[in-house]
């Protein structure tokens, strides 16, 4: 057992003497809390004292009382245009020092349980009052000050914020004291989950909010400041700190989402579980710091940490069309008169906002503000701002992007028109000044809307297929879009053995293979003349596999998907030991007919072992039950089977009209044309695959019957417990009316021999 308390520990600091100094260090706050209470309870018994309203404990965890003194506190604040005073840092004493390292030493030992490490971080963190500028920024107890932070209670973790508050913002903007500042509000975040201590939480972040919006220029445009700032930001909202992916969403997600790769995941609370926050107080935090930092909005336009905070602003106020139709004209420039007037976006600072999206801060800036801004705003920012200027930007390796967002985010049919007739009829110029992004948005947005869709198409081919060329070079080009096009001899160029497939080229070709067949027919023809070596390299690369992938999901007929699988015929078990090249064998396997996935199982037999060691070969051989064809083929064969006929069945019973007349070679072969309900086709796949297996057949036993089981049961789908109770029921029924009939029949009996 660890000795906690005065004995284990012993205080140095006797009483606080206030200096000139000291007062600069803010210890006049703090000049009463001399001395360290000697247990958890006289600590908890005296806090109402320290910096907080002595009447706080008698309100509801409601924080009504909390809010109101909020505003009172935010309107007596500073001025953001007059920073204060620098603080002057001293050097931690040798004794503080000593004493410090002891409690890390202790820490480190793990020879502290859980409630004494609690008292231990209360009776340090008493400590350090009056030094918390010096401990937090220290490069060695920074580290120690964390971990009494994390292991502290509530209460602790207050008082130390309190004590510490008017010195918050430039511990947050020193290298050291970032780390100690988001350990504290992470702290708090933590605590949240206790109702009882949401309005000492908010009383707290309120003393902290104050002194941020009198500096929150210099926290803003400080990169470690920045980051603390928007971890306060997500704490206000209620945004659980472990969110790891609402703070830094990769580039590449949201790519995906922009070209219909990937479902979005953010729409009103970004798809996260939204924790209980402080609303109002996260509403005066935010207009503070931009009515403060009005006057200095250039500053934060092209600053790279200001515009991080502001984009988080932005996300963070989400659905809030109100403040957002006033928070994004001020960070365009625009008056605030003219906004209050519905004005939104004056002529006057276009050809500076123009300009802005060449700087790379600001470009980042302006694509989330047309990913949350108000519809009303949204066509402002089309008609006024981006209007006679989009070729201008797409040619601009920054303003390319906002364009691309722009883009990314119209909505109707008009929009496309206006963003077509200025880069609609320059795709080629675009993808020569390596614009492609900017032409992939284009041919994803024309088949998310459904408009355009047969320009977009015939103008990519003629980018990259003049009038005298065979159109089977079209794929191939656009997969290494980038060395056909800065290629000086155009008529000379063959396909790059070897070369890395392009990202962008292969995403454009995924947009590509999602329109309908009639549109795309020479991309089709394109990509099923290529050569066999062709095709394989492609296969083998992680961006090409995902186009062959595109091309069997499409709407192309069964016959020519299989004609692209017979190209890769004997490469199927190199290209399974591959990760990604995997997906491209499983994909041909269900678009391949019995042959060619006897074909594709049987290359994976001799390989099944070393396969098995890799982390995708247990799924790709489980889902192509290779073991069941090395053991018994005859019987993997007649499983096959019944599983194409199960697949056929439900094609007749459940496709379109369209579907039936069609001529298919099995459901697997023609599943595109369940593309709008690719949840229903999986489960449905499942559940085939699982009884064919079982060896009970898929109708009877998966709810699907067919009409005339439906009758029997008066159109109603029974599950078996209910049908065993049915089946009982009318077994009880028929033995009464069994009964009743022999009893009758006894009764008629007797009457007719008495009669007799």
């Amino acid at each position: 057992m660890v000795s906690v308390g005065s004995r284990a520990l012993t205080s140095k600091r006797h009483k606080t003497c206030i200096v000139s100094e000291d007062h600069l260090m803010g210890e006049d706050k703090l000049a009463h809390k001399s001395g360290r209470k000697k247990n958890a309870m006289n600590r908890k018994a005296e806090r109402g004292g320290h910096g907080f309203d002595e009447n706080k404990t008698h309100r509801n965890a409601s924080g009504t009382d909390s809010g109101m003194r909020s505003n009172k506190k935010f309107t007596d604040s500073k001025s953001t245009s007059a920073p204060q005073s620098s603080f002057i840092r001293k050097q931690v004493d040798p004794e503080t020092t000593k004493y410090f390292m002891e409690i890390s030493n202790l820490f480190g030992s793990d020879n502290v349980d859980f409630e004494e490490r609690s008292v231990i971080c209360g009776n340090a963190l008493e400590e350090a009052v009056g030094k918390e500028f010096e401990l937090a920024t220290d490069y060695i107890i920074s580290h120690t000050m964390q971990s009494l932070l994390e292991g502290c209670n509530v209460e602790d973790l207050c008082n130390f914020l309190h004590s510490c508050a008017n010195q918050f913002p430039f511990i947050a903007m020193d290298r050291s004291g970032s780390h100690v500042a988001e350990t504290a509000i992470k702290s708090l975040a933590m605590h949240l989950q206790d109702e009882d201590v949401y309005s000492l939480v908010e009383d707290t972040l309120t003393a902290i909010c104050k002194e941020i919006v009198a500096n929150s220029l210099d926290v803003m445009c400080n990169c470690h400041g920045s980051h603390v700032l928007r971890s306060l930001l997500h704490l206000c909202k209620g945004v659980p700190p472990d969110s790891s992916e609402f703070h830094n969403r990769k580039s590449s997600t949201t790519l995906a989402e922009r070209l219909n790769v990937k479902a979005p995941r953010f729409n009103g609370d970004h798809g996260f579980h939204i924790q209980r926050g402080f609303p109002e107080l996260l509403k005066l935090l935010i207009s503070g710091m931009l009515k403060g930092a009005r006057k200095d909005v250039r500053i934060l336009q092209v600053d790279q940490y200001g515009s991080l905070v502001i984009q988080t602003i932005l996300k963070l106020m989400v659905g809030q069309d109100d403040e957002l139709t006033h928070i994004i004209p001020t960070l365009l420039g625009c008056s605030e008169k003219d906004v209050m007037e519905g004005n939104y976006v004056q002529i006057s600072v276009v050809p500076d906002v123009v300009d802005l999206m060449k700087e790379t801060a600001f470009s980042h800036l302006m694509e989330v503000i047309l990913e949350v801004a108000p519809e009303n705003l949204f066509n402002e920012l089309i008609t006024k701002v981006f209007q006679n200027s989009l070729f201008e930007l797409s040619s601009h390796p920054c303003g390319n992007f906002a364009v691309q967002a722009l883009i990314s985010h119209l909505k109707y049919e008009d929009q496309m028109e206006l963003v077509w007739s200025e880069i609609g009829t320059k795709i080629r110029d675009l993808l020569e000044m390596g614009r492609s992004g900017v032409v992939a948005s284009l041919i994803a947005t024309s088949q998310r809307l459904q408009t355009h869709e047969q320009k977009c198409c015939e103008a990519l081919v003629r980018a990259v297929c003049s009038a005298n060329d065979s159109p089977k070079c079209i794929v191939p080009r656009i997969l290494f879009i980038d060395r056909y096009f800065f290629c000086e001899d155009k008529a000379k160029w063959d396909f790059p053995s070897g070369a890395k497939v392009h990202v962008m080229g292969s995403l454009i070709l995924q947009a590509v293979f999602r329109y309908r067949t009639d549109l795309i027919q020479p991309y089709i023809t394109s990509i099923t003349s290529m050569e066999d070596s062709h095709v394989l390299e492609v296969a083998k690369d992680s961006s090409g596999s995902r186009v062959v992938e595109a091309f069997l999901n499409s709407d192309a007929p069964a016959k020519l998907k299989r004609r692209l699988i017979m190209k890769l015929r004997g490469h199927f078990g190199e290209l399974s030991m591959q990760s990604s090249s995997s997906f491209t064998v499983e994909k041909c396997y269900n678009f391949s007919n019995m042959s060619l996935r006897e074909a594709i199982v049987s290359e994976l037999v001799a390989l099944r072992s070393d396969l098995s060691k890799t982390k995708q070969g247990p799924h790709l051989l489980r889902k192509l039950d290779v073991e069941g064809f090395a053991s018994r083929p005859d019987q993997w064969r007649s499983k096959q089977a019944s599983r194409e006929s199960a697949y056929k069945e439900f094609h007749d019973t459940f496709g379109s009209g369209k579907s039936k007349s069609s001529k298919t070679d099995g459901f697997l072969a023609d599943n595109s044309k369940y593309k709008s309900h690719p949840k229903d086709v999986k489960t449905m796949r499942q559940e085939i695959e699982h009884h064919t297996t079982s060896g009970t057949p898929f109708l009877k036993m998966s709810g699907f019957k067919n009409k005339s089981e439906k009758d029997r049961h008066g159109g109603k789908q029974y599950s078996r417990a209910s049908m065993d109770i049915d089946t009982s029921e009318g077994k009880t029924k028929s033995s009464k009316r069994k009964r009743n009939k022999d009893q009758s029949e006894k009764t008629a009996s007797g009457k007719r021999k008495r009669k007799m």
